[in-house]
């Protein structure tokens, strides 16, 4: 096990706040948790990529980045009504 396997689990960690935000807090919260749990993920696939040396990781992080962004805007404009 090397250092970036080891910061990727630390990062996995950082996504059990943002379930509970995404979970207990409001709408707008919950948005907010969405966003930063995609953000964990995003580099977590940058350094399992870099931990692997596998290049595909790396394609999946990128896809992975511009889905969330577009997730995100999608879900700000569905629930635009209650915001």
């Amino acid at each position: 096990m090397n250092a970036w396997l080891i910061a990727a689990t630390v990062l996995l960690l950082g996504l059990v706040p943002c379930a509970i935000v995404m979970v207990r807090g409001s709408i707008v919260e919950a948005l907010v948790g969405l966003q930063m749990a995609g953000i964990l993920e995003v580099v977590t696939l940058l350094l399992l990529a870099e931990g692997f040396h596998r290049a595909p990781f790396f394609d999946l992080a990128l896809v992975l980045a511009l889905l969330t962004l577009a997730g995100t805007l999608v879900f700000a404009r569905m629930l635009e009504r209650w915001v």
